[in-house]
Formats: structure tokens, sequence, C-alpha cells
């Protein structure tokens, strides 16, 4: 049953090369470790050996004994193996021994050695659009059979015994129990496409997008990812060009998930009204006073039009949607917009605005996983360009603040984008999996989380 539950696992998480959006890749390993986790949250061998016990409708007494139970019933030694375009082939030897009391009054013990073969179809759920496991060709082989009953009394009690059981009975109470198996493991992706909030801004879901492809080495699953705002409208993907691809070093039976650079720019782009900022302070970091008078240092007009010191009021406005990129072992998020500064006006004016810039810096994302949540870090990468686009105190050379604008984006504006992220990005609900333990890696346009056991 354990190889039912694995079977069940591994075909939820199939895949196809679809790209935008997020791939799944489960080897044996996470296979193996959801069987035996299901077995034992299922308590299905306990339930098995006790519907053995019990009187069967249809099912004529054996003659010569009574009072038959089933005990002891032995931890399944399970082999698995993937089914190319099919879905996993299981077998599963086992034991129990059966009791009960022969015709001569006596005690009677029989030790039975079983194996179960099943396979288990990787299908997708027509009204939920789920994986789905069904099991098929389910077989029960009797391997050996050992008695305590006198040695003239087997030809009879024992040959009758297995053609009027255990050949008949078992497969009847041996098959019904991995189907049970795998309800539960499948019960374990019901969350799979519901959809998660990313804060208050808008929620991510995981769609199949197709029937979950086996191989000889894994499953592989195509999930793509709905991206909707909190007023319903849905985020396109944009085409990332070149699909995503598992790297080819992966350790056979290991198990991965791919998200695109794409998918992370449509997540990155329910935040982007929250990365506008007015920032007032006037001390900041270990930056000096933001005032005009510190203005002045680089350009002069300022003084000019606001002799007297006056403090400053920077207003930044994301004006074109951000954007993830990857290479090889770096990621950047590139925002475009605008950055206004004002002078501070007497209480009950309005500010008076000195200038508009427009902005292009790219900031480096650091990735990590918290609370089953994806993370991003960023520090200033560069700031790639500064444009004039208004002043009200005459032309200037923008290139003279450069250095005054990347160490206010440094110290002000960076620390506040990061805790904009500290939302987190929703990664797939399935197999109560713990992405905690994950490593993470950048390859191109593709983030890369190599899978652990707990």
């Amino acid at each position: 049953m354990l190889w039912i539950v694995c079977l069940a696992l591994c075909g939820l998480l199939t895949c196809t090369h679809a790209d935008p959006g997020a791939l799944l890749r489960l080897g044996m390993d996470i296979v193996n470790h959801e069987v035996q986790s299901a077995m034992k949250e299922s308590h299905v061998l306990e339930k098995m050996a006790a519907e053995a016990s019990k009187k069967r409708p249809g099912v004529k007494p054996i003659k010569g004994i009574t009072n038959m139970k089933v005990k002891d019933v032995l931890l399944p030694i399970i082999t698995l193996s993937f089914t190319p375009g099919v879905g996993i082939f299981q077998c599963v030897s086992t034991g129990m021994t059966i009791t009960g009391k022969s015709f001569l009054g006596k005690n009677m013990e029989i030790i039975v050695v079983l194996n179960i073969t099943a396979t288990n179809r990787l299908l997708q759920d027509e009204e939920t659009g789920l994986p789905k496991f069904k099991s098929e060709g389910c077989e029960v082989t009797l391997v050996s059979v050992k008695t305590n009953l006198p040695s003239n009394m087997m030809p009879n009690v024992i040959n009758k015994f297995l053609d009027s059981t255990l050949h008949k009975v078992l497969p009847g109470l041996m098959c019904p129990a991995i189907d049970a198996v795998l309800v539960y493991v499948n019960r374990k992706w019901e969350h799979l496409n519901a959809p998660m909030p990313v804060g208050q801004t808008g929620s991510v879901k995981y769609v199949l997008t197709s029937i979950p492809t086996t191989t000889a080495s894994y499953i592989q699953v195509d999930l793509s990812p709905v991206v909707q705002q909190q007023r319903g409208n849905t985020v396109e993907l944009a085409d990332a060009g070149k699909a995503a691809g598992f790297p080819e070093d992966s350790a056979e039976g290991s198990s991965q998930l791919l998200l695109s650079a794409a998918f992370l720019t449509a997540e990155v782009a329910l935040l982007q009204k929250s990365f506008d900022l007015n920032i007032h302070d006037t001390m900041i970091g270990e930056l000096p006073p933001q005032t005009t008078e510190t203005l002045a240092g680089f350009i002069p007009e300022v003084a000019e039009a606001y002799p007297t010191p006056k403090p400053l009021v920077t207003q930044i406005r994301i004006n074109k949607p951000p954007k993830v990129t990857m290479k090889t072992g770096k990621s950047l998020l590139h925002l475009h917009g605008t950055l206004e500064m004002f002078a501070a006006q007497p209480r009950g004016k309005a500010p008076g605005s000195l200038f508009l810039l427009e902005a292009h810096f790219n900031l480096k994302i650091q990735y990590s996983v918290h609370e089953n949540r994806l993370q991003m870090a960023t520090s200033l990468d560069r700031l790639l360009s500064l444009s004039w686009g208004y002043s009200s105190i005459g032309a200037f050379d923008e290139k003279k603040l450069t250095g005054f604008i990347t160490d206010f984006l440094r110290e002000a504006y960076i620390p506040a984008i990061n805790d904009v992220l500290q939302v987190g990005l929703p990664l797939p609900n399935f197999l109560d999996m713990n992405y905690n333990l994950a490593e993470l890696d950048i390859v191109e346009n593709t983030l890369v989380l190599d899978l652990k056991l707990d």
C-alpha cells in the first residue's frame, strides 16, 4: 500500500516543458517519503487486518476452520518503479498470520507471505483539474504458507484454505486497501489550485495544464500559475523565450521546483503600487541631512530658490511594471520610474516641487524561503540612468546628482522596498511539502528549488 501512496504522489507531480510558469519534478526521494508517511497516518494496515477478520457478505465460511482472524500484518516492503507514459508500478511484499480453530478444536495458525502488485495510472480529475491516481490490474500472489497443523492435515485443509479463501478473498481485501491509500494521497493535492494571497494586493494559484507525465526517472507536472489582482484582473505572464529546463547535474531520484523569471515578474507586479513612496525624513541612515541646503551643494540653483534651508520631501513613483531577470548566479529586479523632490513648506501649504527626474535602476535579489513562502531581499545593483523631466529651478546637469540619488536609493528607498517584499510569494501547496529545507539556485531565466526531506 505504501507503494500506492507513492504512485499517487508521483503522478500528481508531472509536468511538461511549458514556459512561462512553474515546473515540478518528483523523484523517488519524495515519493518514497510520502508513501511511508501516508501509510502511518492512514493506518491502512490496521484497518486491513480488522476488515479481513470480519464476516464478508457473499463469502462462504471455510469448512474446518472457525473464528478466523487476521493479525500481525507485517510492515510492507515496497518496490516502486516509474512506468513511462503511465504512472507507477509497485510491488508490495507483506505477510500476516491467520488464526482460528480447526475442526479438531485446536488453535490453528497459518502464516502467509504474499506480494501485491498494481499499476497506478496518472490522470487529471475532470471536475477539480487536480492530479489523480487510479489503481489498475491489482493482483495478489502467494509466496509461502506455513501452518502449525499436523502435516497429515495439510493436503486437505490447507489446499481448501488456499483455493476457497486466500486466492479468492485476499484480492478483495488487499486491493481496496490500495485504493484507500490512493484516496488519502490524492487528498494531499486538494489545495494545489486554491488561491493563495500575496499580502493585500492579489493572489496566486497553480493550475495543472495537462495530465502529469511519467518518465523512467521521475514524474513531472506542468503548472500554469494564475496571478490575479485584488480587484480580479489577471496579470498576464510575458513570453519568457527559452523554456526553463531542469539542471543536468541534478542527483538521481531528486526532486525540484522551477519558477520562471516571467512568473516572478507577474507576482512582483502585484506589489507595484506599494513601491510608490513619499519619504519625508530629514535624517536617514548615513545620509547627510535631507534639506535644500544639502541639495544646493550639487545644484547651486536650489540655494537661489530657497536661501533658507527647507526639509526635502522625495516622491518615487514606479511607472512601468517591474521586471525580474535571471542569469546564472544572479537575479535582478528592474525598476523604471520618476523621482521628484519637493521643498517642504509651512504647515497648511503644499510642498514646492523642485524637479522631476526619470530613473532606471536595478536591484540585486537574494532569494530564500521562510514559512513556506519565497522571500526576496534586495540591494542596489546600479543606477543605470537619470534623465531630466521637469524643473522649477531652471536647467541643471542631472548627472551631478548621480551619487546623491544613488546613496538616497540605497539608504532610504531599498529598505522600504524590502519591507514590502516581506509578504513573501506563495509556493505550490502539495503533499505538505516543506520548502524551508530547499536549496536555491539561479540559472538562466529560472529559479531552481532543490527540494529536500525533513
